[in-house]
């Protein structure tokens, strides 16, 4: 089949395309904008890629039409193909229809930690010995690609049928003509909800929105199925009483409590209890108390396709993360620049937490854009001093924002600084920045460059 992907270069989109290269399928696609590094990743793959969405795409003569939540009405290309009345259908159904069918498939939901969850659950089957296949909206370093099929036949060890899949879920929705959650369509058998928030302000009146289409997600969970629940998200409580058909294991417990899993010592070295029972030892070089629960939930859904919570956790000792996630881009005059995709205030909050665990009294600049659909709505705006209140000093880009930054970050006072352009923003950053100090750069993003930016600016004389 030879299927044409509209939205290409998204890390979902991408991910599907290497999916259906490597199971022999031909692939092209187009994006408005072909940047890397999925395009890097599919060009090494063979897959033909182009810019823009014009209408002579149709001299292609796909099969198939697959278009990403990216596409809307109006779109040259996608006009087209509703005007000759040719097939199409979204990333997800294309995804549940020609590699999930079959699979034992493990889904990752949740407001944060969905990308590095995914990647441990995916390395620690590997360890296993299981050959999953796996989607994530990253790049995990263990595996230098962010999707792969994996074993595709039998593995005894599940107890189900089908080798194992492990999936990224997101609750954004699926295409233009399909609004609901993407991970409806995925029908896991092991379901991690790892955390539950307000988001995605564009589609989402609500949280209780949400919230409903969380229990869509547990409706589709089979009998014999797990969910694996943070035991800490009162939004999570309620998407379960809403009706829960199938076995519940909760992780994250502050207390004892029969049959969950919680953690006992620092995030980065700590026991695993069940109960009172210790069942496994994690000793790794990540950070945080988000990081520690994404390794309790990643342990509880991995025992349910075989892998023992021991064995578990000495995988995770191995597990080296996803780019973008505190990663370090570099040093200069003493000065380490990182990089992280946080880009809710929760998830801000969070990631500069795990870096104040690390540094100590240190100084931290935090620098960062409020990008996402939501954050450009200022739909969070009021939070932003609550997630940067660790930080010593926080720097914003402004650029493009319906709403007054300045304003909103005035509970900061001189804490803050505020900048409508990078090349600005840079130079405010590296006056103030001093030997010793750690640069947090934010974004869901590029950033534009900012992390080469002040990197190079500070190696100047």
């Amino acid at each position: 089949m030879h299927i044409h992907i509209l939205g290409i270069c998204g890390t979902f989109m991408g991910g599907l395309a290497a999916l259906a290269r490597e199971s022999g399928h031909t692939v092209t696609g187009c994006d408005a904008n072909v940047y890397p590094p999925m395009s890097d990743q599919l060009r090494a793959l063979g897959i033909e890629l182009i810019e823009g969405f014009g209408a002579d795409q149709m001299a292609i003569q796909p099969d198939l039409f697959v278009v990403g939540n990216v596409v809307t009405r109006g779109n040259p290309l996608m006009e087209a193909v509703l005007d000759a009345g040719l097939p199409y259908t979204s990333g997800p159904q294309w995804l549940a229809d020609h590699v999930l069918q079959g699979r034992h498939v493990l889904a990752v939901a949740g407001t944060h930690g969905k990308t590095s969850t995914t990647s441990m659950l995916a390395w620690v089957l590997d360890q296993a010995g299981l050959a999953p296949g796996f989607l994530v909206g990253g790049v995990p370093l263990n595996f230098g690609v962010s999707a792969r099929l994996g074993a595709s036949g039998q593995v005894a060890r599940l107890g189900s049928p089908g080798a194992p899949f492990v999936i990224e879920a997101d609750e954004y929705d699926s295409a233009f003509f399909d609004k609901r959650s993407k991970f409806v369509h995925y029908r896991p058998r092991t379901v991690i909800l790892n955390n539950l928030e307000f988001d995605h302000a564009d589609i989402f009146d609500d949280l209780a929105a949400i919230e409903r289409q969380f229990h869509h997600l547990v409706r589709t969970v089979p009998a014999h199925g797990r969910l694996v629940v943070n035991a800490r998200e009162e939004s999570l409580q309620r998407v379960l009483a809403m009706g829960c058909w199938s076995e519940v294991t909760r992780f994250g417990a502050r207390k004892e409590e029969p049959g969950a899993l919680r953690a006992r010592g620092e995030p980065h070295a700590f026991d695993v209890l069940r109960g009172s029972l210790k069942i496994a030892r994690v000793d790794w070089a990540l950070l945080g108390e988000h990081n520690q629960l994404n390794a309790l939930a990643t342990i509880a859904a991995a025992e349910h396709v075989g892998v023992a919570p021991d064995a578990a956790g000495r995988a995770l000792a191995t597990f080296q993360n996803v780019r973008r996630r505190l990663e370090l881009r570099g040093e200069a005059r003493g000065i380490k620049v990182y990089d992280d995709f946080a880009h809710h205030p929760t998830a801000m909050r969070t990631t500069v937490n795990g870096l104040r665990r690390k540094v100590g009294l240190q100084r931290i600049l935090a620098v960062f854009e409020p990008r996402s659909n939501t954050m450009k709505l200022g739909a969070m705006k009021a939070q932003l001093p609550w997630s940067l209140e660790e930080a010593d000093l926080a720097f914003c880009h402004s650029g493009g924002l319906g709403w007054d930054a300045v304003q909103a970050l005035a509970p900061m006072g001189k804490q803050a600084v505020v900048s409508a352009t990078i090349d600005d923003l840079v130079k405010q950053v590296v006056a103030a920045a001093r030997a010793g100090d750690h640069i947090l750069c934010m974004s869901n993003g590029g950033f534009g460059g900012i992390h080469a930016k002040l990197l190079d600016a500070m190696a100047r004389p």
